[in-house]
C-alpha cells in the first residue's frame, strides 16, 4: 500500500511540473540554509567537547569591583592557583596559561648551517608543565605528559612542524623564538600535536614552557594576589568534588591572602569557576583566551534557520491548497469509487514526505557546494567528517521528514474533506476559509522578509556609523611595523630616522601599544592628596617623543612629548580628558602641573602631569572611552613603529620602507599592517553577523517570492477567461495588471505594519551592545518596506503583464 501511495505521489508531482519544481526548489533552499546554520550552531556548541577530563576541569575567573563598577575576566595573578592547590584538598592539579599578549605575530627561526629560516607565527602561549596532563591533545611526536617539564621547551602544531622542518622529525630540534612578551631565547621542540576535530577555546599553534624566558623571571618576582592578572588558570578537581561547594570557599581564601591589599587599593574581588566546556558560550568574560561565542547571535541564527524553513513550508501549504480545484475532480472520483478519507490523507501526506525527501537530497548536495562560501562568510572552518556530522545529518533528515509531514497536514485534511457530489457537479470553488488562510500565510512570509530587511539595513547602518565615527586620532594612511626581535628593537633609532626621511613618509613614531589592539598595561593611580583607597584604573602606554604627533592626538592643555623636553622620561605623564575627570580635576588646565600617585612595592611614585589630550578611542566602540596615560619611554625599546604616509603614495612608501628594513635588518622579513584595518578587526563578529543576515535575507525574500510567483501563476490561470472578457470590453493593460496585483500587494502592505515594531524591538536590543550607536530612523523601516513592496510587485507583474498583453480570443477559448 505504501508503495502505491508513493507511486501515485510521484505521478501527481510529475504531472504538475511547475508547482512541483517551486515546492521542491523552495523547500530545498530552506533546508540548505537550515543545514548550514545547524552546522555553525553545532560547532559553536561542541567547543572543548573532546577534553577527556572536561567534566572535572574548570577555569578560575575573577570579578573585580572598583568604585562600584564590576568587571569579569578569565584571568588571575600567578600565585593564586598554586596557593589554592595547597589549601583546598578538592583540587587534584592546576595549570596556568598565558598568551603572548604583546605579540601580534611571533618570529620563529631555525638555523641550518649558516642559513636562517624565519617564519612568523600567531597564537603562541606559555604554559605550566602540567598543561598537557589536563588538556587533551593528540601528539604525533613526543610525550604529552612530560613535554613541558624542562625549561625552554616548546610544543608545536604539525602544520608549523611541516612548514619549518618539512618531512623530517621535529623532535629535539632547536627553534629561536623572538617574542615581545617573553624575550628572545632558544627552545627545544619536545612535542608535535595535531589539532582536534572539535574546536577549543584555546586556539594554540605553539606552546612554550613557562619555565623559560622573561615571563619565568616575572613569575618568580610575583608575590601578591592582587596585581598582574594575566594568567589563565585551570583547576582539575578530584573525582566527586563539588565545584559549587569549592567556589563558596573562595571568599574566605581571598580575604585571608589578599583582603588587606584589596582594601588598601580600593578594590574588592571574588573568584568563580567556569566548566571548560562552557567557556566559549557561557563564560561572559572580558579578554578570555579567545573571544567567546555569543548566545544571542546563536539565537538570531537559529531564528533565521527556523523562519527560512518555515517560509518554505508555508509555500508548500499555500500552493497545495491553491491547487485544490485542480484536484477536486480526482478526489471526487476516488471517493465515489470507495476511497476512504483516511486513505486520501495518507496519499497527500506521502506526497508531502516524498517532496521533502527530494528537497533533502538537493539540500545536502547544495550545502556541500556552498560550504566554502559559508565558511568565508561565517569565519568558521568546518572540518567535515562523517562520524562527526552523522548524528547531525540523521537528525536533520528526521527534521526534514517532520517538516514535510507538518507542512502536508493542512492540505491533506483540507483536500480529503471535499464532498464528491459537489465536486462532480462542477460546483466546487475554493472556500473563503482556504483563501483567507492563504492570505495569512502570504502576510506571514512577508512579515519575516520585511523584518530581515530591516535587520540587515540596521546592522549595515551601524557598521557604517562605526567606520565613519571620529576616533580622536588619524587612523588612515598609518603603516604599523612590528619590532619583535632584539635586533629590530636595537635599530629603532636608525630605522626611525631613515623612515622619516623616506619618500612619501610624513611622520614616524613608536610605542608599546597602538589603538585597536589589546592594551594589557593598566595601573591603579590616585590624585596627590588622596589615598590609595581612591585609586583609579588608568590604561598606560609607553611612547617616543613623536608618537602622539604621528597619530594626530590633539593636546587641549599643557604640551606633548618632544625632543625639546628629554627630561620627560623622569616620571612625566600625559593624560586624556576622561582621566582628568576621573581624578576629579576641575578642568584640563587645572590638571597640568599637578601630580598623581602610584604605589608599587610599598613605595609612592609621583607622576607629574605635563599635558592633557583630547579623548580618543583606544578600544573599539563597543565600550566607552576610559582613562588613559602616556609615558615617555625611558629606554628606547618599543614593540611597534608607526609611519604616517602621504595620501596616494602608499606603494612608494612601502617600497622605501622595505628597502630600509632590508638594509638595517637583513635576516628578518619585512612585515607591516595598516592601522585602520587592524582597528576594524574588532568588529569581525558584527561583520560576520551582518553578512550572514544579508545573505539569508536574500534567501528568505527569494523563497517568499517563489511562493508568491507560484500562487500568482495559479490565480491568474483561474482568472484567464475573466481577463479575456475584461479586455474585450475595453480594459487597458495597466488596468488588468493593477487588478491582478492589488490583492497581493495589499498583503505586503499589511505585513509592513506587523514587521516594523518587531524589527524595531530586536534591533534596539542588539544596539545596546555598543556604547556608540547610529540612530534607528524611520527611513530604515520605510526603505525596507519599499524594497519588499517593489520585489513583490515585480514578482506578481511577471505573470500579470503576460496575461494583460495576451490575445483575448485565445484566453476566451480556454476551458
Amino acid at each position: 500500500m505504501i508503495k502505491t501511495y508513493f507511486r501515485l505521489a510521484y505521478r501527481s508531482l510529475a504531472k504538475n511540473k511547475l508547482f512541483s519544481f517551486i515546492n521542491v526548489f523552495g523547500l530545498a533552499i530552506g533546508l540548505t540554509c537550515c543545514l548550514l546554520i545547524s552546522m555553525y550552531i553545532y560547532q559553536e556548541l561542541s567547543y572543548d567537547a573532546h577534553q577527556k577530563l572536561g567534566d572535572r576541569l574548570y577555569q578560575l575567573g575573577t570579578e573585580s569591583t572598583i568604585e562600584g563598577k564590576a568587571s569579569r575576566y578569565g584571568r588571575t595573578p600567578a600565585t593564586m592557583v598554586p596557593a589554592m592547590q595547597q589549601e583546598f584538598p578538592e583540587i587534584e592539579s592546576t595549570a596556568r596559561l598565558v598568551n603572548l599578549f604583546q605579540d601580534d605575530k611571533t618570529l620563529l627561526q631555525y638555523q641550518i648551517g649558516n642559513d636562517v629560516k624565519s617564519f612568523y607565527e600567531t597564537k603562541g602561549y606559555l604554559a605550566d608543565s602540567t598543561f598537557f596532563r589536563l588538556f587533551t591533545y593528540s601528539f604525533k611526536e613526543g610525550n604529552a605528559a612530560t613535554a613541558l617539564n624542562e625549561p625552554n621547551s616548546v610544543v608545536i602544531s604539525d602544520e608549523i612542524a611541516h612548514k619549518i622542518f618539512g618531512n623530517e622529525p621535529a623532535l629535539n630540534k632547536t627553534l629561536h623564538i623572538n617574542s615581545n612578551t617573553n624575550g628572545e631565547y632558544d627552545f627545544k621542540v619536545t612535542g608535535v600535536f595535531t589539532p582536534a576535530k572539535t574546536p577549543s577555546h584555546i586556539d594554540a599553534r605553539f606552546i612554550m614552557s613557562m619555565k623559560g624566558g622573561d615571563v619565568a623571571q616575572w613569575v618568580s618576582g610575583m608575590t601578591d594576589m592582587v596585581n598582574n592578572n594575566m594568567f589563565f588558570s585551570y583547576l582539575l578537581l578530584k573525582p566527586g568534588a563539588d565545584a559549587k561547594k569549592l567556589e563558596a570557599k573562595f571568599a574566605a581564601f581571598i580575604q585571608k591572602h589578599a583582603g588587606d591589599d584589596l582594601k588598601g587599593s580600593g578594590r574588592s574581588r571574588k573568584q568563580y569557576l567556569t566548566p571548560v566546556r562552557a567557556i566559549h558560550l557561557y563564560a561572559n568574560d572580558e579578554g578570555n583566551v579567545t573571544p567567546g561565542g555569543s548566545l544571542s547571535y546563536l539565537y538570531i541564527l537559529l531564528s533565521i534557520a527556523f523562519v527560512t524553513l518555515l517560509i518554505a513550508c508555508v509555500n508548500f501549504m499555500n500552493l497545495s491548497t491553491a491547487r485544490s480545484s485542480k484536484r477536486a475532480l480526482e478526489i471526487g472520483v476516488r471517493k465515489v469509487l470507495g476511497a476512504e478519507k483516511k486513505a486520501l490523507i495518507k496519499q497527500f501526506l506521502c506526497e508531502a514526505v516524498l517532496l521533502s525527501l527530494l528537497a533533502f537530497i538537493i539540500a545536502v548536495a547544495g550545502s556541500f557546494l556552498l560550504l566554502p562560501l559559508f565558511e568565508n562568510v561565517s569565519g568558521k572552518t568546518f572540518a567535515f567528517s562523517l562520524n562527526q556530522y552523522a548524528g547531525l545529518l540523521g537528525g536533520f533528515l528526521l527534521v526534514t521528514i517532520a517538516a514535510g509531514f507538518i507542512a502536508g497536514l493542512y492540505p491533506a485534511f483540507y483536500l480529503s474533506a471535499f464532498r464528491p457530489v459537489t465536486v462532480l457537479k462542477g460546483r466546487f470553488s475554493n472556500s473563503l476559509a482556504a483563501i483567507s488562510f492563504r492570505k495569512v500565510l502570504v502576510v506571514f512570509q512577508f512579515v519575516i522578509s520585511v523584518a530581515l530587511i530591516v535587520a540587515s539595513a540596521s546592522i549595515n547602518n551601524q557598521m557604517r556609523f562605526l567606520r565613519n565615527q571620529d576616533l580622536g586620532f588619524i587612523k588612515d594612511q598609518q603603516v604599523i611595523i612590528p619590532l619583535r626581535t632584539t635586533t629590530a628593537k636595537n635599530i629603532y633609532a636608525s630605522l626611525k630616522d631613515e623612515l622619516a626621511n623616506a619618500a612619501a613618509v610624513d611622520k614616524v613614531g613608536a610605542s608599546i601599544y597602538y589603538p585597536g589592539i589589546t592594551n594589557t598595561t593598566d595601573w591603579l593611580l590616585y590624585k596627590q592628596g588622596s589615598t590609595a583607597a581612591q585609586n583609579k584604573d588608568v590604561f598606560i602606554n609607553f611612547v617616543d617623543d613623536s608618537y602622539l604627533q604621528t597619530l594626530g592626538i590633539t593636546p587641549i592643555a599643557g604640551r606633548l612629548f618632544s625632543k625639546q623636553f628629554p627630561a620627560d622620561t623622569n616620571n612625566r605623564i600625559i593624560l586624556n580628558e576622561q582621566a582628568v575627570k576621573t581624578f576629579g580635576f576641575a578642568n584640563a588646565n587645572d590638571a597640568v602641573g599637578k601630580n598623581i600617585v602610584g604605589e608599587f612595592g610599598g613605595q609612592q611614585n609621583l607622576f607629574n602631569i605635563v599635558g592633557v589630550v583630547k579623548d580618543f578611542h583606544f578600544k573599539d566602540l563597543h565600550t566607552g572611552i576610559e582613562s588613559y596615560g602616556f609615558f615617555l619611554n625611558s629606554r628606547p625599546s618599543y614593540d611597534y613603529l608607526i609611519a604616517h604616509v602621504q595620501v596616494g603614495n602608499i606603494k612608494t612608501a612601502l617600497s622605501s620602507m622595505a628597502a630600509i628594513w632590508s638594509k638595517l635588518n637583513p635576516n628578518e622579513p619585512f612585515e607591516y599592517s595598516f592601522l585602520d584595518q587592524d582597528f576594524e578587526r574588532n568588529y569581525a563578529a558584527e561583520d560576520r553577523l551582518a553578512a550572514i543576515i544579508r545573505y539569508f535575507t536574500i534567501v528568505a525574500i527569494f523563497i517568499s517570492c517563489l511562493g508568491l510567483f507560484g500562487l500568482t501563476t495559479f490565480t491568474i490561470e483561474q482568472r484567464t477567461k475573466e481577463m479575456g472578457i475584461r479586455k474585450v470590453l475595453g480594459a487597458s493593460n495597466v488596468g488588468i495588471v493593477s487588478l491582478l496585483s492589488k490583492d497581493f500587494l495589499k498583503l505586503v502592505f499589511i505585513s509592513f505594519f506587523i514587521a516594523s515594531p518587531v524589527a524595531w524591538y530586536f534591533i534596539n536590543r542588539w544596539l545596546e551592545g555598543f556604547a556608540y550607536r547610529a540612530p534607528f530612523t524611520i527611513w530604515i523601516i520605510l526603505s525596507a518596506w519599499a524594497t519588499a513592496f517593489l520585489i513583490a510587485f515585480l514578482t506578481i507583474s511577471i505573470q500579470a503583464i503576460k496575461v494583460a498583453i495576451s490575445n483575448p480570443v485565445k484566453n476566451l477559448r480556454t476551458e
